[in-house]
């Protein structure tokens, strides 16, 4: 952005220049046009470097050994400068998502059991008041009195929230112990360290119960294992959404290749999940992974469905989710609303328990509002009728309902990848804050929990160099900046 005075300066210019042009002073006119190029290129330029604050020497991990490497013809190809502006765009995007989508987390759940929330919202609450949640005793969100986008500028901070913070501490682990898969001590050993044992710990559910565990000398998955996390008020704490917005950033990790990122993904996905939740968990991870692979040629929503396709296709045909994800697309491709799939979803899943889904009969608190299937269900209503637009798919996914923070966070995060932090920045017309405080939920990280997105990216750069040269036997050309990536045999 101009400040104001470079604004009035240059329109100030912009009129004598076009005085001149009118009185056919062509040379002077010349030099402005090369003038301007200039100064708007010098602004555009230094405000990316702004943004994303890496230069090609902060790329080299010193306490990496890097190693030579003789490029293959099949190998792919990458540029780390690149992915370091996506992964700027991850975070961002995914605080973006997740701060927007608070103000509607557990609005609408249903009207089945004890908690009535009444109709769902639609396309027309957006911009109107928001409705108070399940839990917010009658008063609506303290983030904003409409639904509507919440932003950090560039003097304030974001704050972590259990969809941002436990994929931070999971990066700083990795980054830290030097590994590129995590064992259940080291998983252990961070949770203790890094989460609160008392209120408010910003935990819940399955990712409380696998906190308890631990504590008690278990280790993933054992933390997962309902045979010894079964209590009076759950006896499917594994079936439960914690595991998906927890993990995704493994797919990152592993670019191109989401055989890899399982395998990396697979224990701290199992502390808390098992079965459907795990499976849909790793949909997640492998959308995560595939979108470096994807073809950017295609639109953001050929290649949206192109990557959903493709992680369809490890979910179980016999299992609830991918039932769930079939019955969203044939909606979808029937031309139906997405408010009219969503209270369909609503229809089948927990008033007619279909498709082996059947929460409802277990007669949990708020009809399992926290359940990894509704709330995949409808990740897939937002992630389908977004079609690969960030704004359109964070509405859709504020306004669906149920865990709402937690699936737009999700696709908040994959769209802001996709897009990278000038995408995300132009989509919304304006610069945001690069400043996260991930104290805000968590503990006992370095610089008193202050951190910013640029360096965030950097330490996930070092961890895919690990991954690329140490777990995939490729190679990282500094001087180019690329990683040579195998391909799957």
């Amino acid at each position: 952005m101009f400040y104001n005075s470079q604004k009035a300066h240059l329109v100030s210019l912009t009129k004598y220049f076009f005085m001149k042009f009118i009185l056919f002073d062509k040379s002077e006119v010349l030099f402005f046009v090369v003038f301007l190029f200039v100064v708007t290129s010098c602004r555009d330029t230094n405000q990316v470097k702004k943004s994303i604050g890496i230069t090609k020497t902060s790329f080299i991990n010193p306490d990496f050994n890097y190693k030579s490497y003789i490029p293959k013809e099949s190998d792919f190809i990458i540029s780390r400068t690149d992915y370091a502006d996506k992964l700027y765009g991850f975070w961002l995007g995914q605080c973006i998502a997740n701060w927007t989508g608070l103000i509607t987390e557990m609005d609408k759940i249903g009207n089945i059991g004890e908690i009535r929330t009444g109709d769902f919202y639609t396309r027309e609450n957006w911009g109107k008041p928001d409705e108070p949640s399940i839990w917010g005793q009658g008063v609506p969100s303290n983030l904003s009195d409409n639904i509507d986008f919440v932003f950090r500028g560039e003097d304030e901070v974001w704050g972590a929230d259990d969809d941002t913070d436990i994929e931070y501490m999971y990066q700083h682990l990795m980054f830290t112990e030097k590994t590129t898969v995590l064992t259940g001590e080291q998983i252990k050993k961070g949770w203790l360290k890094h989460i609160k044992s008392e209120e408010e710990n910003y935990l819940w559910v399955a990712n409380q119960k696998a906190l308890d565990k631990m504590e008690e000398g278990y280790l993933p998955p054992e933390t997962s294992n309902p045979e010894i996390t079964t209590d009076s008020i759950y006896n499917n704490y594994y079936e439960m959404i914690d595991a998906q917005l927890t993990t995704e950033i493994f797919g990152f990790f592993a670019p191109s290749r989401p055989d890899v990122a399982l395998e990396m993904a697979k224990l701290p996905i199992q502390t808390t999940a098992r079965e459907n939740a795990q499976w849909i968990s790793e949909f997640y991870v492998i959308m995560y992974s595939l979108a470096s692979k994807v073809d950017q040629k295609l639109s953001k929503k050929e290649q949206i469905f192109w990557m959903a396709s493709k992680a369809r296709e490890h979910l179980p045909d016999d299992s609830y989710s991918a039932k769930m994800f079939d019955f969203v697309k044939s909606k979808y491709d029937e031309n139906f609303s997405w408010e009219q799939t969503r209270d369909l979803v609503y229809l089948r899943y927990q008033v007619n328990q279909e498709d082996g889904y059947n929460m409802t009969s277990k007669n949990i608190y708020c009809n399992g509002c926290f359940a990894a299937g509704i709330n995949f269900a409808s990740s897939i209503v937002s992630l389908l009728y977004g079609e690969g637009n960030l704004k359109e798919t964070i509405k859709i996914g504020v306004l669906s309902g149920w865990d709402s923070d937690n699936p737009t966070a999700t696709w908040g995060g994959l769209l802001g990848f996709m897009y990278g932090i000038k995408g995300v920045e132009e989509t919304f017309g304006r610069v945001f804050s690069d400043k996260f405080n991930i104290h805000r939920t968590r503990r006992n990280f370095p610089n008193n929990g202050l951190d910013n997105f640029s360096n965030m990216a950097k330490k996930g750069i070092f961890i895919v160099d690990r991954v690329v040269q140490n777990h995939l036997k490729g190679g990282i050309d500094l001087n180019k900046n690329i990683w040579y990536i195998p391909v799957k045999k």
